[in-house]
C-alpha cells in the first residue's frame, strides 16, 4: 500500500486524513478554510488517492462521530503514527484518547494524569499542535471551572463547542 491522503465530507465540514505505506494514520485534519489548506496540512508529500479499506474504516468512524450517529466509538482502535512527536505530546494524546465521547477533562486533570501536575498550559500547547483531531479528541479537554479553553482548529472555540454539542457533552463532567 502506498502512502496517500483523502478529503471527505462530515457534518462539520470537509476533513482530511493521511496515511503511510504501513497503513497507519499519519495525520487527520478538521476542516480548514479550503480543501487546498486541508490537503496541504495532511499530504506529507503523498498524492491524493482512494483510501485503502483500513483507512476508509477510520473515515467512516470519523463521519459517524461528527454527525452524532455513533457516539459509542471512541476511535482508540485507530493506529496512529506518532513518530516525530515528543514523549510529552504522546503522553497527552494517549490520555486525551481515553476520554469517551460526551465527556470532558480539564487541562489540569490531563497534566495530573501524565504525572506532571502544574503543566496544564503545556498540555494546552500540546493539544493545540495535535496532528490527529478528532481521533485524538482535543476538543474534549477544557479549562477549569467549566470554561471552554481555546481551540486551534478553524472556527476556534465555536468548532470545539459544536463538536461537544454533537457528542451531547456537559462541560466539567467525566
Amino acid at each position: 500500500m502506498a502512502a496517500g491522503f483523502a478529503l471527505f465530507d462530515t457534518a462539520i465540514g470537509r476533513c482530511g486524513i493521511g496515511w503511510s505505506a504501513d497503513g497507519v494514520v499519519n495525520a487527520v485534519r478538521l476542516p480548514e478554510e479550503s480543501d487546498e489548506q486541508t490537503g496541504a496540512f495532511i499530504a506529507h508529500g503523498a498524492a491524493e488517492s482512494v483510501p485503502p479499506e483500513t483507512i476508509q474504516r477510520v473515515i467512516d468512524a470519523v463521519v459517524a462521530l461528527t454527525d452524532g450517529t455513533n457516539l459509542q466509538d471512541d476511535l482508540t482502535w485507530v493506529v496512529l503514527d506518532m513518530n516525530g512527536l515528543t514523549d510529552f505530546q504522546r503522553a497527552v494524546y494517549e490520555v486525551a484518547r481515553r476520554i469517551p465521547p460526551g465527556h470532558t477533562r480539564t487541562y489540569g486533570e490531563v497534566a495530573h494524569e501524565i504525572g506532571l501536575p502544574g503543566s496544564a498550559r503545556a498540555v494546552g500547547r500540546a493539544l493545540g499542535e495535535n496532528p490527529f483531531p478528532p481521533v485524538v479528541p482535543c476538543h474534549r479537554v477544557t479549562a477549569a471551572n467549566g470554561r471552554t479553553g481555546g481551540f486551534s482548529a478553524t472556527g476556534g472555540v465555536q468548532t470545539k463547542m459544536r463538536l461537544l454539542a454533537i457528542e451531547q457533552a456537559v462541560l466539567g463532567l467525566w
